[in-house]
């Protein structure tokens, strides 16, 4: 079987020749069935269709590859057909065969959009070598998607589990959509690397993301951050755009919107109905284009039912849902995981290129409150005092700090929540050297949570603390 072949830097190439995901579409059952048995011989997987209707929810999957297409489906019209996949699914080979062939109609599909055309009774060879080059055909063109996001500086999602296979597949079925979406999931899960993700695969791609952390904005700025202000709104005010004109034409991406306060849930919702903002001290409101893509690892319909979120806001921004699974659900993906943050952070020259057999066993077996964000702080803390080509299991506990005993520091404590949190914050940002996206990991809560529960227990941060 041929394969595709892309040089990359080092000198190494990139493959793939494996088998897809087929869609027949026929409407004779005799011709289905000499297909499929062709295409299974060659491992491909194969789903049969013997009119466009009973075709079209196969269609909507995210992980179908080519459809083998017959023009004449009876009453329906095949061109018809090829078109709307075309449009609808544009990332789809679709070879044409049909008993009618002839150079203007091979012509007129090639127009169309399909990858190729066969006459019948067609060859079997001919079939096989076709289809495997529509799939080389898609999957080529999709790696340099891939490549072009990763030189924009596009996140990418790490690990195998089915989890993550249905994750991406989520985010591929929303490729074509404006609709809003509510990313859900705990501290730490990367709903950012998500909202990029979608962002990337959006017909808005080229335009801006622009993301936003609603709680860690104080809430006397925070309406003049997102709506803007116009010169002389209030004592200093020079006038701003405003984050939602910022993104307009691209993507605002609002993070922990669960901590938005009452009077700019309000204000949100207007400029999500009514698609325009007026900035404070302005008369009148400035249209805005965008998509919204809000995140939270809070129960907004919980908080709703307590009054402290607005339902209609909820229902604008809840149109779509993507939930994200916490790690402790996909510990198959530690074992990439820690190599992908092994080599992002060991790029400031550190010799280190791995982790021993029992650190990564360690790695795997741990509950990780905080998420692929904790594993991360781990990694990274860890490279930073190891003095070994590959991660030790000691060198991973002093990055957690698992070796330091909790006891002692809270034995006098009053029997109070209250004084056992601020302890906890305490000893986090001890333990973190004053860095706030250090401590928010060890904790396994946001930043945006922490910097509000600091507040609350009057503890202050690290001058010049990370916040990113």
């Amino acid at each position: 079987m041929s394969s595709v072949q892309l040089q990359r830097g080092s000198g190494e190439t990139w493959r793939d020749s494996a088998p897809g995901r087929v869609l027949l579409i026929d409407d004779e059952p005799l011709v289905l069935r000499a297909l499929s048995r062709i295409l299974d011989d060659e491992g491909h997987a194969t789903e049969c269709a013997a009119s466009a209707g009973e075709a079209d929810p196969r269609l909507a999957d995210p992980d179908l590859e080519v459809v083998v297409l017959d023009l004449g489906l009876g009453a329906e019209d095949g061109l018809d057909l090829l078109e709307r996949l075309k449009r609808d699914q544009p990332d789809v080979e679709v070879v044409v065969v049909t008993g009618n062939a002839s150079i203007p109609s091979a012509v007129d599909c090639i127009r169309r959009g399909a990858f190729d055309y066969l006459a019948k009774p067609f060859d079997p060879h001919r079939v096989r070598a076709t289809v495997r080059m529509a799939l080389e055909r898609r999957r080529l063109l999709r790696r340099n998607r891939e490549l072009e996001a990763e030189l924009r500086g596009a996140p990418s999602l790490v690990g195998r589990s089915e989890a993550m296979r249905a994750l991406r597949r989520r985010i591929a079925s929303l490729r074509h959509s404006e609709s809003s979406v509510l990313i859900t999931g705990e501290s730490g899960t990367g709903k950012e690397l998500v909202a990029r993700a979608l962002h990337e695969q959006s017909p808005r791609a080229e335009r801006r993301f622009v993301p936003v952390d609603c709680g860690a904005l104080p809430q006397s700025i925070l309406e003049s951050e997102l709506f803007g202000h116009e010169r002389g709104a209030f004592t200093g005010a020079t006038g701003a755009p405003g984050l939602f004109r910022v993104a307009s034409g691209g993507t605002l991406f609002l993070d922990e919107v669960g901590e938005l306060p009452a009077s700019a849930q309000v204000r949100l919702l207007r400029a999500l109905q009514e698609r325009e903002v007026r900035p404070l001290g302005a008369s009148e409101s400035v249209p805005v284009d965008l998509r919204v893509i809000a995140a939270t690892h809070r129960d907004l319909v919980r908080m709703v039912g307590e009054g402290a979120f607005r339902s209609d806001l909820l229902y604008r921004l809840d149109v779509v849902r993507v939930e994200i699974a916490p790690l402790r659900e996909r510990r198959g993906d530690i074992p990439e995981l820690v190599q992908h943050f092994v080599a992002k952070h060991a790029r400031s020259g550190l010799p280190v290129e791995g982790v021993d057999g029992d650190a990564l066993e360690w790695l795997c077996r741990n509950d990780w409150p905080g998420n692929v964000r904790e594993l991360e702080n781990v990694i990274e803390s860890a490279l930073a005092s190891a003095r070994g080509p590959r991660l030790r299991l000691a060198d991973l506990q002093r990055g957690r700090g698992a070796t330091r005993p909790a006891a002692a520091a809270t034995a006098e404590l009053p029997l109070s929540l209250a004084a056992y949190e601020r302890e906890a914050l305490s000893r986090a940002l001890r333990e973190a050297g004053g860095d706030v996206r250090r401590a928010a990991a060890m904790l396994g809560v946001g930043r945006s949570t922490l910097y509000r529960k600091l507040g609350q227990h009057g503890l202050p941060t690290r001058p010049g603390s990370s916040a990113g």
